[in-house]
């Protein structure tokens, strides 16, 4: 792939990147050790996560996922071989949140003690924050890289006016900037980012890996009309995908998914990674089959007119 990752035109672009919200949330540490086991038995060395994963669930107050990270980092070794993203800036279950100086310097101490690890490959701010100064998130940001404790920086959950406005502030003061962008975008979350960001990121060769790949399940085909969402963590997002234009999607990833042996998640995935502008999606499992399932979609090949049939039936 050609598209630039890390902030660097000749670093391998991987085809999928797990993401490890579900670790310490859905997924007991047992269960993550053996997808980060057979996620890398499988070649696939990208892992992303936050430092807020996941203080939304009674008695936890972030850094859970991290912290699984790095028990399975400290038994299984081999740091030098994965690129671990991790994200600053949302609400911890201490309150604190948000991109200051003094913030992020507490932040990435307590993600790097947490991971057990020197650095984070790709540090994201996880969210903008309008009351701090770009320049001073950006400063801090580039004191971490010269320290070695950070090596790239990205941006996730940004506007494109504001994204615009941080990549000029980077290139006007000399700072760091965001190399890689982390928008919700999927089949059913599609004109935010076309519209805006797209272009963005286009003509600033800025990475993309976008999050909800799957659309918090939906595009699996696991939800059909009349299905229960019953306990389903994210049931609310899920709900607002069921209408005509979710059937109308699902039906189109059925009929794509019969004629080019996969399933509607694989081809979901699947026409995610032939979008120009994507690096990667980031996707997660609960198991070693849905692992499997999400693994498979970097061999499943979209032809022009597969892709079209998606778009149009997601428009």
């Amino acid at each position: 792939m050609t598209q630039r990752f890390l902030g660097r035109s000749d670093v391998a672009v991987p085809p999928l990147i797990f993401g490890g919200n579900v670790f310490g949330w859905t997924v007991d540490e047992a269960m993550s050790f053996r997808l980060l086991d057979a996620l890398v038995e499988a070649g696939y060395t990208a892992i992303d996560t936050a430092d807020v994963y996941s203080a939304w669930v009674p008695g936890h107050q972030g850094g859970e996922s991290e912290a699984v990270i790095g028990r399975w980092l400290a038994s299984r070794k081999g740091r030098d071989r994965l690129t671990i993203a991790t994200k600053v800036g949302m609400k911890m279950g201490s309150g604190g949140q948000g991109l200051a100086s003094g913030w992020i310097r507490q932040s990435v101490e307590g993600s790097l003690r947490r991971l057990g690890t020197d650095y984070i490959d790709l540090y994201y701010a996880h969210r903008d924050d309008p009351a701090v100064p770009l320049a001073e998130t950006l400063s801090t940001f580039q004191e971490l890289i010269r320290e070695g404790k950070v090596r790239t920086i990205g941006g996730s959950n940004y506007t494109a006016p504001r994204f615009q406005e941080a990549l000029e502030t980077s290139e006007r003061l000399g700072l760091p900037r965001y190399e890689c962008l982390q928008p919700l975008y999927n089949l059913m979350d599609r004109a935010v980012f076309e519209d805006d960001l797209a272009p963005l990121c286009r003509k600033a060769g800025v990475g993309v890996a976008p999050y909800f790949a799957l659309a918090s399940g939906f595009l699996t085909g696991k939800y059909r009309e009349g299905t229960s969402l019953e306990g389903h963590a994210r049931a609310e997002r899920v709900r607002s995908y069921l209408n005509d234009r979710g059937w109308k999607v699902l039906a189109a990833l059925d009929a794509v998914a019969g004629r080019v042996r996969a399933t509607p998640g694989q081809v979901a995935l699947a026409w995610l990674m032939a979008q120009p502008v994507v690096s990667a999606p980031i996707a997660s499992a609960t198991s070693p089959e849905q692992l499997a399932d999400l693994l498979a979609a970097a061999r499943v090949t979209l032809d022009a007119g597969d892709i079209e049939e998606l778009s149009a039936a997601s428009a």
